[in-house]
C-alpha cells in the first residue's frame, strides 16, 4: 500500500506560537477602545482561547451595543467606563503603570493616540529604549519565522534609533524561546557605498555590535533582501556570511520600505503578520481590522510569550 505524504501546514509557525503561549498563564490585559466589531471580537476570542484576561475600556453603554449587535458575549469580563478614546487610552496605560494589567492592547482607536499615552514622560510607562514595531510574519514555505522591524512607528530611524530597533527584535526572539537569531541589516544592495547612507549605517550597526553595543544575536548587513533570506542568491554573489541566506529578523532602512515588504509578504505570499510594539514596560498588541482570527490570535500569543519571559527576567535598558 502507497503512503500518502501529507501536505505541510500552512501556518504551522503560528501555530506552535499559540500553543506554546497556552501553556502559560492567561495574563490581565488592558484594551483600549474596544468599540468597532473587529477590536472586540479579538479581545473576547483570545479570552476564550485562554491567552488574555481582558479589562474592556471605553464608553460602556457603546461597548455593550457593539456586543449586542454582533452577538458577543462579554462573559462578566470588566469593563471600564471612560467617556472617549484618548480617556480610554489613558486608563489602559495608568493600568499597566499601576500594575493592574500585564498587557496593553490596540482597540479600535488610532495607533498614534495610544502610543501618545504611553510615551508621555510623567504619566506613561516608556523606557531607556526607543518604541518600536515588528511584524512576526508567518510566510507559507519559508522556513524561518520572519521578524520584519520597524515598519509601523518610527518614520526614519537615525542609527541610535535603530540600535534599540534592533536589540528590542532580538529581544522579542530570545523571549520567544527561538535561540540566538541572524540578523541581516537590510539595503538595495550587499555593498558599503557612500551612496546609499543606509549601507553605512548597516556596516556602523556590525560594528555596535561587534563592542558589544547590540547584543544576543549575530548581525550582517549591508545586505540586500534576497542575499539575507535566499542561501543560493547569496552563493551566487559569493558573500561568505553566517546571516546571508539565513536571516531571521529583517531590519529595513526606513518605515516606508518595511511597510512594503511586509505588505508584499502578506498579499504576495500570503504570510500572516501579528504586529506588536516593544520597549516600553510591557508588550502592546496592536491588530488590524484586515486580520484574521489566526493574525489575532498570534498577536496576543507572541505579546504573552515575551511578557512571561520579561516577567523572569526584565527588559535590559
Amino acid at each position: 500500500m502507497t503512503e500518502i505524504a501529507t501536505p505541510m501546514r500552512k501556518h504551522e509557525k503560528y501555530d506552535r506560537l499559540i500553543a506554546a503561549a497556552q501553556k502559560q498563564p492567561a495574563l490581565a490585559t488592558a484594551v483600549a477602545h474596544p468599540c468597532d466589531e473587529t477590536s472586540l471580537r479579538g479581545a473576547l476570542e483570545a479570552a476564550d482561547a485562554k491567552l488574555i484576561k481582558p479589562i474592556l475600556i471605553g464608553p460602556k453603554d457603546k461597548i455593550r451595543s457593539v456586543a449586542q449587535s454582533f452577538s458577543l458575549d462579554l462573559g462578566g469580563f470588566e469593563v471600564i467606563d471612560v467617556p472617549h478614546s484618548q480617556a480610554a487610552a489613558e486608563k489602559a496605560v495608568e493600568l499597566i503603570r499601576t500594575g493592574k494589567a500585564e498587557l496593553l492592547m490596540k482597540g479600535s482607536l488610532h495607533t498614534d493616540e495610544l502610543l501618545a499615552e504611553v510615551v508621555k514622560r510623567e504619566t506613561g510607562i516608556r523606557t531607556g529604549r526607543r518604541i518600536s514595531h515588528v511584524f512576526v510574519m508567518d510566510v507559507p514555505g519559508h522556513p524561518h519565522t520572519l521578524f520584519v522591524t520597524d515598519a509601523a512607528v518610527n518614520i526614519a530611524p537615525d542609527l541610535m534609533a535603530k540600535r534599540d530597533i534592533i536589540q528590542n527584535a532580538i529581544d522579542l526572539f530570545a523571549g520567544l524561546g527561538l535561540g540566538t537569531p541572524k540578523v541581516a541589516i537590510l539595503s538595495a544592495v550587499e555593498t558599503v557605498t557612500t551612496s546609499i547612507p543606509s549601507t553605512i549605517e548597516a556596516a556602523a550597526l556590525c560594528k555596535m555590535a561587534d563592542r558589544g553595543q547590540i547584543t544576543g544575536a549575530e548581525l550582517d548587513g549591508p545586505l540586500a533582501f534576497d542575499n539575507a533570506i535566499s542561501l543560493e542568491a547569496a552563493r551566487i554573489k559569493g558573500i561568505k556570511s553566517k546571516v546571508a541566506g539565513q536571516a531571521q529578523i529583517l531590519v529595513v532602512p526606513d518605515l516606508e520600505a518595511g511597510n512594503m515588504l511586509a505588505k508584499n509578504l502578506t498579499f504576495l505570499s500570503q504570510a500572516d503578520a501579528a504586529g506588536i510594539v516593544l520597549g516600553a514596560r510591557v508588550p502592546i498588541i496592536l491588530t488590524s481590522r484586515a486580520d484574521n482570527v489566526r493574525t489575532r490570535m498570534a498577536s496576543c500569543a507572541v505579546a504573552v510569550l515575551l511578557r512571561h519571559s520579561q516577567l523572569k527576567q526584565p527588559i535590559r535598558a
